[in-house]
Order: structure tokens, then sequence, then C-alpha cells
């Protein structure tokens, strides 16, 4: 799981609350993350494998959206590694991890394995955040005709420099003076907390404002490709509102434990003694909520892909056959071949006009087309309804 106790237990004076979480059955919460993340592992990178009955079409240009939905899946990937990795030498060596809690130990290899597991699982989360951010911004930008393949370099910038900013200064703060003397007061651990969560707190409340104005602009432009808004733009529309809907339900069901978590800790942090009776319920719900952590939080990567792609099938094909990314509208050589002539006699203003408006259609089509990839039965009712295709 991704939290931001991790770093914290590799202080040898850590706080009360922090000790009373990670040392609740560690060899229980350790199995059920290397489980939780090898489950999502392995079905995340079954669900991006080419599968065996896909028709072997050109494969158009890869968009920006589509581009930032890989990266996402990536991070989540190398974030469950991460997990297993930790968890693994966690159980397996249980002697080397007892020497972080030693002060002034000679050993520095159990504490800079502490240190740099942790960062890793940090960093990589905390980037698919800000990617997750980036899809959101990127998705408004498109069908506002502002994006592109080359805003993912500004992207690239973004995600990843913010995300290792925060988290270097994040451990920084935590870690001053010296990883002996962290945790000596809340000074220390605020900062890392909050660089911490900064981006996910980002995403829950910025995203659902985000999609909510692109799935309004969405239907602005499905109502003016033809001037009428069919059932075809309908069920359209709906379904890209129901995929915000569930990417945003995925988030909220692996984080919103973190959070909840996280509150529970710091008002036990609060209490002159977290041992006391009347606290008893306050412990139980943290550490219920601290296995919970363990579950979802590697779970995020599959979960994203269902939301991304749906069920893509186990047939997977090995031969890496380049397979269409779904969704994608026509290409315009479409539109270059003429496979729709006008005739001759048209005059040329009309002519020109009809481009206009060809062109202007198609682009809308790629534009919803980015915003809807993983759904053939959406892109089939895209493409019918589609000028091109009704050879306007």
């Amino acid at each position: 799981m991704a939290s931001p106790r991790l770093e914290t237990y590799c202080c040898p004076n850590r706080d009360a609350a922090t000790q009373l979480v990670m040392d609740f059955q560690p060899e229980v919460f350790c199995g059920v993350c290397i489980g939780s993340a090898s489950i999502s592992l392995l079905l995340t990178i079954l669900q991006l494998l080419p599968k065996k009955g896909q028709s072997p079409r050109k494969m158009p240009k890869a968009s920006s959206s589509s581009t930032i939905l890989l990266l996402i899946s990536i991070c989540d990937i190398l974030g469950a590694l991460g997990m297993i990795f930790r968890s693994s030498v966690w159980l397996g060596f249980p002697g080397f991890i007892a020497n972080i809690s030693v002060v002034n130990g000679t050993d520095v290899w159990p504490s800079t394995f502490c240190v740099g597991s942790a960062m890793w699982i940090q960093l990589l989360y905390s980037a698919g955040f800000w990617w997750l951010f980036c899809y959101a911004v990127d998705s408004y930008l498109v069908v506002r005709r502002s994006a592109g393949l080359s805003t993912i370099v500004l992207y690239h910038m973004m995600t990843w420099g913010l995300a290792v900013m925060l988290c270097v200064e994040g451990i920084a703060l935590l870690y001053y003076p010296s990883l002996s003397s962290c945790e000596n007061g809340l000074e220390h651990a605020i900062p890392h907390y909050i660089t911490t969560y900064a981006p996910l707190l980002l995403v829950l409340v910025a995203n659902p404002i985000l999609f909510r104005r692109t799935v309004s602009a969405v239907a602005s432009l499905l109502k003016g490709r033809q001037g009428i808004y069919t059932e075809n733009e309908r069920r359209l529309g709906t379904e890209i509102q129901m995929r915000f809907f569930k990417i945003m339900l995925v988030f909220v069901i692996c984080w919103s434990s973190n959070i909840i978590n996280e509150t529970l800790l710091f008002y036990l942090e609060m209490q002159p003694d977290i041992n006391e009776m009347p606290l008893k319920n306050i412990r139980s719900a943290a550490l219920i909520t601290w296995i919970i952590m363990g579950v979802l939080n590697p779970m995020q990567g599959f979960l994203f892909t269902l939301a991304f792609y749906g069920w893509t099938g186990w047939r997977v094909d090995l031969k890496w056959r380049k397979r269409e990314i779904p969704w994608e509208s026509l290409s315009s050589s479409t539109v270059g071949e003429n496979a729709y002539p006008a005739p001759v006699n048209y005059q040329s203003n009309i002519h020109d006009s009809k481009k206009i408006s060809t062109t202007d259609s198609q682009q809308t089509d790629e534009a919803i087309s980015m915003l809807s990839e993983g759904n053939t039965s959406s892109d089939e009712r895209l493409t019918r309804s589609s000028p091109i295709y009704q050879g306007w």
C-alpha cells in the first residue's frame, strides 16, 4: 500500500500512532499487500496485452489521451512491483528490518532500504495521480480543440517534475536534520503528509469539475455536428459520462480508506495516551482501514484498466501484431481519397463550404473518439453518424 506512514516508520523515534499500525500483524499485512499487488499486476498486464480475434486493421496515430492512460497503468504496475519487493523483504528478513528501530545503529542498509522502497512507492503513485489530473485536463482541452500529441511533452514535465519535487521536499523535511532525529515533532511530519496527499486531493476536487465541463462540451459538439441531437449522440455522450464516472469511482474506492486512516491516526497522535480505553474504537477503526489500504491501493491498476477499456478477455495474442486502438475515427487519408467526390458542376463556394464542414465534423469525431477509446459499439455508432460515412 501507499502511505506516508511508510517513510515515517523509517524514523527510529517514530510516533505512537505509526508504531500502532506498523506493529499490527505485520506478517499478515505484508502478505495481504503481496497478494493484492500480485493479482493487480498480473491482471493489469493481461488487460494491456493484445488479444486474439481482434481485426488486424491499420493502427492510427495514437492520441494524447491514450498515451496518458497507458502511462497511468505503467505507474500502477511499477508501484505494485515496489510493494511486492518491499513486503517480500519485510517478510523474508525480519532481522534485517528490526535494525530500523535501532537508534544510532551502525548498519545503514536497513534504513536505506526502508527509505528507498517507501520513496519508490510514493513517487510512482504520486506520478499516477498527476497523470490522472493531466488526463482530465487533456480531455477538456481535446473537446476545445486545444490539445494534441504535442502537449504530452508539457504533461511529462509537469507530472514528473512535480512528483519528484514534492517527494524529495517531503522526505527532506521529514528526515531533517538526520534520520535518527526525525519525527521529533509535527513540524517534521505535517509537510511530508501535505506533499504526499496534495496530488490525491487535487484529483478528488479538480477532476470531477473538469469531467463535468468536458461532458457539457461534448454535448455541445454532438449537437453542433449535424444540428440535431439524435439517439446515437445521446448514447455516446452518456457513455463518455459513464466512463468518467467509473474512473472517479475507482479512485474514490481505492484511496478513500487512506484519507480516513490518516485522519484517525492524526487524531490519535493528538491524544496524550493512545492506549486509553475510550480510544479503543478509534484504534480499531484505524487498524481496519490500514488493512483495507493494503488491499485496495494495489488494486487501482487493474480497476483502472476496467474503467478505461472494459474487460479485454483472456485470449492473449503473443504474435505482437499491431492492433487498432478502439474508438479512433477515420483517418484523414479517408477524406483525401475522395471516396465521395462532389459533382463537377458544383460551384466552388459550395464545394469549399462542404469541405470546411466535413473537416470540422471530422475534427469533432476525432475529439469525441479520443475521449471514448475502448468501446467498439459506440465507435460504430460514431462512424455511421459521421458525415463521411453518410457520403455527405
